[in-house]
């Protein structure tokens, strides 16, 4: 499940947009992979961040996240990508970070969200899904060139994917580094394209997967694949997949973390005599015993009916709250009955005692 996004970033919810961007400036130069090679904590670490930081830093999604906890979008396919480390000076510093590494890179992570009906959250499911993505050119092998040829050093970088530019201001001349407008900060040109991807080094493509989903996933829980993601720059490794899951909703049961809840309505003489109804589960129709005496709102459990624990495979239970309905219109031999029940006395109903009053009763208190 995805951890609280104003956790990951280490920021109050009703922080400024400045230290959200402080934050995650910090945070995403502490752990990222380029920072910590070899460490699998701390490219997740980072994942993490860059997805925190691209919600809150968009007002419109920020007040998506405040109010429903999650950020909704078109269904099906949705692309993110972690920044690099040079794409984060990029971001803060104008481009003054230097230039990208030329060999492979590892693609950017996709998601795609997956919608759910009630009973295919609670018990799993197997889906088969479409993932449009990029792929390292088969003809090329990501080189972007055409065969029997390769891509040349830059001449105006000098292969360093970055050039500086002098400026006159009033405290002097002021060099920035930017990135090589001719290569694009790549450090490399390709003169002979490769026919198959145009030189860019990756092609389009759908990828079908079989995603397994388990018993007891909830709203806004997300599924790793990995490598399912896009292709790398010069036949760099894929990035991962997130399958991030929408459940929706059943016509007469609710879920509460684990539970299930069904509101179950009786009469008057069912809830005084107790009767055996026929109550909806996620397993099928359930005999339930209501007992005589059974007031408004009691809460009935049905054990092990529940949703299961995604890790466990334990499961939670049903919780059928009785409502006792009251009649809007008698006919004359039920107001006969009633009468004789008792009738219209100007007297209240002695209410029913709870847990404290009979434990009073029973010490003689």
């Amino acid at each position: 499940m995805t951890r609280d996004y104003y956790e990951v970033l280490g920021v109050a919810r009703g922080c400024t947009q400045e230290e959200i961007k402080r934050s995650f400036r910090q945070l995403a130069m502490q752990h990222h992979p380029d920072r910590n090679p070899g460490s699998a904590e701390a490219e997740v670490r980072f994942r993490e961040i860059n997805e925190a930081y691209a919600v809150l830093s968009d007002p419109e999604k920020r007040g998506q996240y405040d109010t429903y906890g999650r950020v909704g979008g078109a269904p099906g396919f949705e692309g993110f990508a972690g920044a690099g480390f040079g794409e984060i000076f990029d971001m803060f510093f104008g481009g003054q970070g230097g230039r990208r590494p030329a060999g492979p890179r590892r693609g950017p992570d996709l998601r795609y969200r997956l919608d759910l009906e009630f009973r295919e959250a609670v018990f799993g499911v197997e889906k088969e899904i479409e993932v449009p993505r990029h792929e390292t050119c088969a003809t090329c092998s990501g080189s972007g060139a055409a065969a029997g040829t390769a891509p040349i050093r830059c001449p105006e970088c000098n292969g360093q994917g970055q050039v500086r530019r002098a400026m006159q201001s009033i405290l002097g001349q002021v060099v920035n580094i930017v990135p090589c407008p001719r290569c694009r900060g790549e450090g490399e040109i390709v003169e002979n394209p490769c026919a198959g991807c145009a030189g860019s080094g990756r092609t389009q493509s759908v990828r079908r997967l079989r995603v397994k989903v388990p018993a007891g996933v909830d709203d806004g829980d997300q599924i790793r694949l990995g490598g399912e993601g896009e292709a790398g720059a010069k036949g760099g490794g894929h990035g991962d997949l997130y399958v991030a899951v929408r459940v929706g909703g059943d016509p007469v049961l609710r879920r509460v973390e684990r539970d299930i809840y069904y509101d179950l309505g009786v009469s008057f003489p069912q809830a005084a005599l107790g009767d055996t109804i026929e109550v909806p589960t996620v397993d099928g129709v359930y005999q339930l015993e209501i007992p005589a005496g059974t007031q408004y709102g009691t809460k009935l459990r049905i054990a092990g009916h529940g949703v299961p624990h995604v890790r466990t495979g334990r499961r939670g239970d049903q919780v059928v709250i009785v409502h006792v309905i009251t009649p809007t219109k008698l006919s004359a031999e039920e107001k006969r009955a009633f009468e004789a029940l008792g009738g219209r006395t100007g007297l209240p109903a002695a209410a029913p005692k709870n847990l404290l009053d009979k434990l009073r009763d029973t010490l003689g208190i």
